[in-house]
């Protein structure tokens, strides 16, 4: 029964890597199986983020294993309209970065929409995609992902079951979700080419992957009703369909979020807990307050079974809520309280904040950060990346001006200086679309927001000297998309790490960020932790790592282990804090769905923990910063 609520098949991987190594293979597997038949292999590719790692996976096979591509025919799901095939938000370029350009498929068999056809012709133009795919046997194997709002393709919601290949006008959700590829908003395209529901259903087989932040669409789309406002839910009436999701996306199905409704389930505290708190909110009822006849009429009679009485399951979710809360982030000091989520020895500690870009650190938890610094402690930052690609070239002009005006009025005499600023100012006045910046440039960039960073730090009280740029290597492309995590961004992890030996790390866990940037800086720094562990480095041992959530989500009110409360004036503190970010104050280029400033959604966040916190029957603050403990 744990899958019984869901109309499509779901498979659980734990982590992205994962799941694309199994599509790669299912796809693989097709190739050479047609291939020793003497047939060909027709696949129907999708674009963004999400296959990015199935690409490589499928390319490390071609080089590997030597699975061979020259019976495969491709058809792309879509294109943006209009656009230049060689400008790099293209998806033709993409499919040639990520894939085509790495395997022997023939160029011929490469079919993607034409984002440049004449609007008066694109009816014929799509009627010719459309009877292209079935000249070539009709699509073996369909992959897909999945829109937060649930479209597959650019079939928005509303499409039609029966829609074929069109040119569509995208929702601006999807054009926010996708402003990650472009400087900003106004530059994603309004109008996009696109397979229609009725194009992808002739598929023989279905794969949609889904990863990270898309867990609600997710479970909407293989759990409840077929829906024309829900796209992806109408792949439920294909006969071989399967979804393949990472654990950040399986969060919110049935069988993860409630298991014991569907079937046997082992009552952890984890478990007790959050069932409990899913019911408190659910009947919009205190913790203490719900009854056995609560639990019956809510599929949690077996919890009563094994744990008895209902007032003595709440009191135990109760007192767990309770001991997460704390306004001492670093352990108070002289006491012995052994519920606490953090230990009150040693004290004062040595605390390294990393921060994936400049501002992470006060926009996610600024107000455990001061209070750190605040109760004594010795507090390190350490600021992943640059962030140099989330400054526009209208801030860069800005401090131009003013370095300019500086020398003219202090009557400092740098040629060398002066020439390389001007060269700056003519490359952005005459910069082409979407170009990639110069060094120079980046550069630029990059000071602006380390000063930025450096200012937050004296506000704070920090020195300088507790102020670490790693200005990781992934990072440093220039481009919106980044490397994978690579050996080098590891060794400066551990490299800081063993010069700081903190008592604490704080690190960023919200894998939603839409460029990437968090999972990667996270993973440098669970593989730097383990390898030091590995390694026998003493410190190690006495060192506790928190995950804070970033600017897109909150962690789930069960899964919260520390609790950090802030009044008013702190709340308020933390805001002027994050308005020192000015190149990242409003206008946030690469904000993705959330069309809110930084501060607008910390603040909304945390004050949204501290209230369901109240609902549950807690005391009631003005708002709280929340953390989840990993262990290694």
């Amino acid at each position: 029964m744990v899958d019984s609520f869901e109309k499509i098949d779901v498979k659980i991987y734990k982590n992205s890597k994962d799941g694309a190594a199994f599509v790669a293979k299912q796809i693989a597997d097709l190739i050479r199986d047609k291939a020793s038949k003497g047939e060909k292999c027709v696949l129907g590719l999708a674009t963004g983020s999400t296959p990015i790692s199935l690409y490589a996976a499928l390319v490390k096979l071609h080089q590997t294993e030597g699975l061979s591509f020259k019976n495969v025919i491709s058809f792309n799901l879509d294109e943006y309209y209009p656009i230049d095939k060689d400008a790099y938000q293209s998806y033709w370029s993409f499919m040639h970065r990520h894939l085509f350009s790495h395997v022997d498929i023939d160029p011929a068999n490469i079919h993607l929409p034409n984002g440049n056809v004449p609007k008066e012709e694109m009816k014929k133009y799509c009627a010719s995609y459309e009877q292209a795919i079935e000249d070539a046997g009709g699509i073996d194997l369909q992959i897909l992902g999945i829109g937060l709002n649930g479209h597959i393709g650019f079939n928005e919601p509303g499409s039609s079951i029966l829609s074929k290949t069109r040119l569509v006008n995208l929702d601006n959700t999807t054009r926010i979700a996708n402003s990650y590829e472009f400087a900003n908003i106004s530059k994603v395209p309004r109008l996009a080419v696109t397979m229609g529901i009725g194009t992808i259903l002739k598929a023989k087989k279905i794969i949609l992957m889904a990863w990270g932040n898309k867990a609600s669409i997710v479970a909407k789309a293989v759990e409840e009703h077929v829906t024309e406002s829900i796209p992806a839910s109408i792949l439920q009436q294909h006969n071989d369909c399967t979804f393949v999701v990472d654990e950040p996306a399986s969060t919110e199905l049935t069988r993860i979020k409630s298991p014991w409704l569907t079937g046997e389930c082992i009552w952890t505290e984890a478990m007790i807990k959050r069932a409990v708190v899913h019911l408190s909110l659910k009947l919009n009822k205190s913790v203490l307050s719900l009854t056995s006849l609560d639990y019956t009429e809510n599929g949690l009679s077996d919890l009563l079974v094994e744990k008895g009485d209902a007032y003595e399951i709440n009191l135990q979710v109760y007192y767990l809520l309770r001991d997460s809360i704390t306004g001492w982030p670093g352990g108070k000091p002289n006491a012995v309280i052994p519920a606490h989520p953090e230990r009150s020895e040693p004290h004062p500690k040595r605390c390294l904040i990393f921060s994936p870009h400049p501002d992470d650190d006060i926009i996610s938890m600024g107000g455990t950060f001061m209070r750190l610094h605040d109760q004594g402690h010795e507090v390190h930052v350490a600021y992943q990346t640059s962030g140099n690609i989330a400054v526009t070239d209208e801030f860069v002009t800005r401090f131009i001006d003013f370095a300019v005006g500086f020398e003219e009025m202090f009557g400092i005499d740098n040629s060398k200086s002066r020439a390389q600023l001007q060269a700056a100012r003519e490359f952005i006045a005459g910069k082409k679309k979407e170009q990639i910046d110069t060094s120079d440039i980046r550069a630029i960039k990059g000071l602006i927001r380390r000063g930025e960073a450096k200012a937050t730090c004296r506000y704070v009280g920090l020195s300088e000297d507790r102020c670490h740029f790693m200005n990781l290597p992934f990072y440093e492309t220039g481009a919106i998309e980044k490397k994978p995590l690579g050996e080098e961004d590891i060794l400066l992890t551990m490299e800081l790490l063993r010069k700081i030996k903190p008592h604490q790390v704080y690190c960023a866990g919200d894998l939603a960020d839409p460029h990437g940037t968090h999972k990667v800086c996270l993973e440098a720094i669970f593989e730097a932790m383990k390898r030091l562990k590995a390694a026998g480095d003493p410190w190690v041992k006495d060192c506790w790592v928190w995950l804070y959530k970033g600017a897109w989500q909150e962690w789930d009110i069960a899964e919260i282990e520390m609790a950090i409360p802030m009044s008013p004036d702190q709340v308020k503190k933390k805001r002027f804090g994050i308005f020192i970010h000015q190149s990242q104050k409003d206008s946030v280029p690469f904000q993705g769905a959330d069309s809110r400033e930084f501060w607008q959604r910390a603040e909304e966040r945390n004050a949204n923990t501290a209230n369901l916190y109240a609902d549950l029957g807690l005391t009631k603050y003005a708002a709280m910063e929340a953390f989840v403990r990993w262990h290694y």
